[in-house]
């Protein structure tokens, strides 16, 4: 069974990530404990073998090897990490396409549910054999491509007694004779009973067969992808790549990471440590991440992270079988809901969750940006005759300083819904657009008018 941890990881805690460590099921650990004891062991035997087997002049040839080894892993002649991380990225995106290409038969049976219609048992029939064949043509396929799917059915004879087959079906499927994988034969007897039931008035018009016809050729696609997903596998050159260089690199490390006799004076060899500790955190590591691609290359296996593949078969029959049959116009009674009457109202919050009605909602992360009145100042091209304004806001109290943006004091984003209208251009009826350019009348009303705003930029200041 997949190994899920989620609820563990909701929320981000102290020690959170830590007590998954510990766990045995599904883990590293288990994927790799044999891999790490046969790593151990054969550089124990190295090392025994270099202390007390060789003669003096044969450990001076052992220790030049494993200075040129060690020089050698600790170099990019092994380019380990690019090799392994772009083919562990590569198979996680095969593992998820896989995954995201399981047909799973709910957007069809609600269009059979809803368009194969009768309450009658001939109706009823139609809509069960219907869904009936689309979950038999997920179950050829996965138990093509699934060892756990073709173990709980190993003959079609298996598929008859688990009810997706009946005997006159199995032989008309044995009847028709293709070197190739006959899973689409059931979507076939789909599109034909389909177009009966279009006959029968079943159906009531062709917009309906249609929507059948569209998802049932996505349900298809589904399978045929699946199909292709086990026929097409990662190039196996590349397999082979990944494979060999990680485990020729620590081939080398065998004698390369070895402790040397420190009274020799090589270098980086002063301390004489039995156990390469961090050698064994480096196998761990890449090992490690080359077992990851190992497991998710194909995830319909029988690995702790596979997909529950049988599951999944139980889960669809039994979902679409009680989707168009036992819920077919069965409908609760139409009533007004509980907040019929009211126009506003709230949803009610549990204690635990009470403070989330604290949180202000979002707007929009400019709603609350500060503003100055050289942001908001209108601006006429220079042909345009008409004084330069500033939108005053709304409450203005009449003391000549409220009722302006003021240059240097920044106003929040939410006030500009109370900005009141004002016209960009001057008014046929106004007496100050009467007045001649150069008036005396209309310089002293602008005198004034900056004077003012001059005045609430200094009170500020």
């Amino acid at each position: 069974m997949t190994v899920s941890y989620t609820l563990e990881v909701a929320n981000v805690r102290f020690g959170g990530f830590s007590k998954l460590l510990f766990r045995w099921r599904g883990s590293i650990y288990r994927l790799l404990y044999k891999d790490l004891l046969v790593f151990c062991g054969v550089y124990l035997f190295f090392s025994l073998f270099y202390r007390f087997l060789l003669t003096p002049k044969q450990q001076d040839l052992f220790e030049r090897i494993a200075l040129y080894c060690d020089q050698f892993t600790n170099t990019n002649f092994i380019p380990v990490l690019f090799v392994l991380g772009f083919y562990v990225t590569l198979a996680f995106n095969r593992w998820w396409g896989q995954y995201t290409s399981f047909p799973l038969p709910d957007n069809l049976m609600m269009v059979v549910s809803g368009n194969v219609h009768g309450a009658d048992e001939r109706g009823r029939l139609l809509r069960r054999t219907l869904m009936r064949y689309a979950n038999l043509s997920s179950v050829l396929i996965l138990r093509s491509i699934s060892t756990r799917v073709h173990k709980r059915f190993p003959t079609l004879e298996h598929v008859v007694e688990a009810g997706f087959m009946t005997t006159h079906e199995l032989k008309k499927f044995e009847s028709l004779h293709s070197n190739f994988n006959k899973y689409w034969m059931p979507l076939t007897w789909f599109s034909n009973l389909a177009s009966r039931a279009r006959e029968e008035g079943r159906v009531r018009d062709d917009i309906a067969l249609r929507l059948l016809m569209d998802e049932l050729n996505k349900y298809r696609a589904k399978c045929s992808l699946l199909f292709h997903y086990d026929w097409i596998s990662i190039p196996l050159v590349y397999t082979q790549v990944v494979t060999i260089a990680v485990y020729s690199y620590f081939a080398f490390c065998l004698i390369g990471r070895q402790f040397l006799n420190p009274e020799k004076g090589y270098e980086n060899h002063t301390l004489d440590m039995y156990v390469p500790v961090f050698t064994l955190l480096q196998f761990f590591f890449y090992t490690g991440w080359l077992k990851v691609g190992e497991l998710i290359i194909n995830p319909f296996g029988e690995d702790d992270d596979d997909f529950e593949t049988n599951q999944l078969i139980d889960r669809n029959i039994q979902v679409s079988m009680l989707a168009v049959d036992d819920m077919y116009q069965n409908l609760a009674p139409l009533v007004k809901d509980k907040h019929w009457a009211q126009r506003h109202f709230s949803i009610p919050y549990t204690l635990s969750t009470a403070a989330e009605t604290l949180t202000p909602a979002f707007k929009g992360s400019t709603f609350d940006m500060r503003m100055s009145a050289e942001d908001l100042e209108i601006h006429q091209p220079a042909d345009t005759p008409v004084k330069k304004q500033y939108l005053p806001l709304k409450g203005s109290q009449g003391d000549g300083s409220d009722g302006f943006l003021q240059r240097g004091k920044g106003i929040h984003g939410g006030s500009l819904p109370s900005l009141m209208d004002v016209p960009s251009q001057p008014n046929e009826e106004e007496d100050v657009d009467a007045l001649p350019e150069g008036d005396v009348g209309a310089n002293n009303y602008r005198e004034q008018e900056m004077s003012l705003i001059k005045v609430a930029v200094e009170n500020n200041q």
